[in-house]
């Protein structure tokens, strides 16, 4: 189950920030993960309540953000969402597209509370 490793990373990124700004109080961490990242967005939520369970950062919340695969046609510039493995483009119906969104696994931001 690495969604435990991803949780205390992201956990571990959250202490970083916070170093940068004293006495603030985080309230909640927002994730971005793609469902290409190969992550399970459950395990990733179970994994990360219990990292912080019975610590100061109990009331952190975690805000995951599921993105979809999209692909950029390289004809006819277009970007669409990749639905039921179709990479073809809906637009101009060339095969000639490739993965723009969908593989990320990020912090987008933190919500602090300012002392």
């Amino acid at each position: 189950m690495h969604e435990l490793g991803i949780a205390n990373s992201v956990l571990t990124a959250v202490r970083t920030e916070m170093r940068r700004h004293p006495g603030a109080i985080p309230l909640k961490v927002g994730v971005r993960v793609g469902e290409l990242a190969g992550v399970n967005p459950d395990a990733l939520e179970f994994s990360f309540l219990s990292i912080i369970s019975g610590t100061p950062w109990e009331r952190l919340k975690l805000d995951i953000q599921t993105k979809t695969r999209e692909h950029r046609c390289s004809s006819c510039r277009a970007t669409f969402p990749v639905i039921d493995y179709r990479v073809a483009c809906p637009l101009c119906g060339s095969s000639q597209t490739e993965c723009v969104s969908g593989d990320e696994l990020e912090v987008a931001y933190l919500e602090l509370e300012e002392s």
